[in-house]
C-alpha cells in the first residue's frame, strides 16, 4: 500500500510562519482591515467546519454532494480521465464519488490531491490506497493559488476544485488563478469547478450565521490562531460575529466586529492595532456567481464551459469547462 502512496513537499520549512506574518501585517494595516481565510483552518478550525456542513443552515455541502451523486458516472463519461487531481482536498470526502465513477469507468490511474496540510493528505491518501487497491495517489503539499505541480501526471487529466472555494477569491484573485490552471492544463484535461449560486440572500446569511454559533466560534477561532502563532493579545470575546450580504459584489462577507475601543499588540511583527468599537475586521468573502457572468468570465481566460448541473433546488452549480482552442 505504502509504494502506492507518495507526498511530495513543495513548500518551504518556514512557509507557514512567514506566510501568516506577511498577510497579518498587510491585512492589519490596510484602511479596511482583513484576514484570508485559510488562516482559519488549524485543527479546531477544521473540526468546527466539518460541524458546519452538518449544520440545518448550511446548505452548500449537501447540495454540491447530491449534484456528484448524480452526475459523477457522466463526469467520468465524458472526460476518461487517466489522472484525478484535486484543489484543496482536505479529507478528499465528497471525491471518492469521483473516483468511485472514474474506476468503474475504467479510466483512473492516479489521484493527485494538492493541499497545504500534509496530515490531511496521509491521512486521506492511506484511506484511499486501502480501499482503492489499484489507485496510486500522488499527493503534494503545496499552495496551488502560486503553482501546479502536476506537467507530469498522465492524461487526459481532471482537475477539480470543490466546496465553492472559488468564490473566496475576488476578481482580480480570480482572473491571477485562472491564469495557473490555463497554464497547467492541455488540450485533453478538464476543470471541475463548484460554484455557490445567487440566492435570496435571507438564505445565504443564515448559511453564515447559523443559530447554534458554530460560524461564530469558527471566524473566531482564527484570532486564537494569531494568539498562539504570533504571540497576539487578541480577545475573542471582544468580538462578534457578523455575516453580511454585499448586494453590489454578490457575496457574503464574514466581519469580526470589535465590541469596544481596544488595542491589540503583536510583538513579532511589532505591531500594534487600535480598533474602535463597531470597527470591523474582514475574515472571509464568498462570491455568489449567476451562470451568463462566470460563463463570461472563464472565456476571458480561456476556458470554455461544457456541461452545467444544479442540485434540485438550483441552489448550487458544478461546471465542466476545457481550455478554449
Amino acid at each position: 500500500m505504502t509504494s502506492r502512496f507518495t507526498l511530495d513537499h513543495r513548500l518551504p520549512d518556514d512557509y507557514f510562519t512567514t506566510t501568516l506574518r506577511a498577510d497579518v501585517l498587510q491585512g492589519l494595516t490596510a484602511p479596511t482591515r482583513s484576514l484570508p481565510p485559510k488562516w482559519f483552518y488549524d485543527a479546531r478550525g477544521s473540526e468546527l467546519f466539518e460541524q458546519i456542513t452538518h449544520l440545518p443552515e448550511y446548505y452548500p455541502t449537501r447540495a454540491e454532494q447530491e449534484i456528484l451523486t448524480r452526475y459523477a458516472p457522466e463526469i467520468a463519461a465524458a472526460t476518461r480521465a487517466r489522472s484525478l487531481i484535486e484543489l484543496g482536498s482536505g479529507s478528499s470526502r465528497k471525491t471518492r464519488l469521483l473516483l468511485d465513477a472514474l474506476t468503474a469507468a475504467g479510466t483512473l490511474e492516479r489521484y493527485v490531491p494538492l493541499d497545504v496540510s500534509d496530515s490531511a493528505l496521509v491521512q486521506a491518501g492511506e484511506a484511499l490506497c486501502r480501499d482503492y487497491p489499484s489507485l496510486r495517489v500522488a499527493a503534494t503539499v503545496t499552495d496551488f493559488e502560486h503553482e501546479l505541480p502536476v506537467t507530469d501526471e498522465p492524461g487526459p487529466r481532471l482537475l477539480s476544485f470543490l466546496g465553492s472555494t472559488l468564490g473566496n477569491l475576488d476578481t482580480a484573485q480570480r482572473a491571477a488563478f485562472y491564469g495557473i490552471l490555463r497554464r497547467a492544463l492541455s488540450a485533453d484535461d478538464t476543470l471541475l469547478l463548484g460554484v455557490d449560486l445567487v440566492k435570496d440572500p435571507e438564505v445565504l446569511v443564515a448559511a453564515y450565521d447559523d443559530s447554534q454559533g458554530v460560524t461564530a466560534e469558527f471566524n473566531k477561532n482564527v484570532l486564537q490562531v494569531l494568539d498562539r502563532e504570533l504571540d497576539a493579545d487578541f480577545d475573542p470575546d471582544a468580538f462578534d460575529h457578523v455575516a453580511l450580504w454585499n448586494a453590489e459584489a454578490e457575496r457574503i462577507e464574514m466581519h469580526l466586529r470589535s465590541r469596544t475601543d481596544q488595542t491589540v499588540k503583536i510583538p513579532p511583527l511589532d505591531l500594534s492595532v487600535d480598533f474602535a468599537e463597531g470597527e470591523h475586521l474582514r475574515t472571509e468573502i464568498s462570491v455568489k456567481f449567476r451562470r451568463e457572468a462566470l460563463e463570461a468570465e472563464l472565456a476571458g481566460a480561456g476556458f470554455t464551459i461544457r456541461r452545467w448541473w444544479t442540485d434540485s433546488r438550483e441552489r448550487f452549480a458544478l461546471l465542466l469547462a476545457v481550455p478554449s482552442r
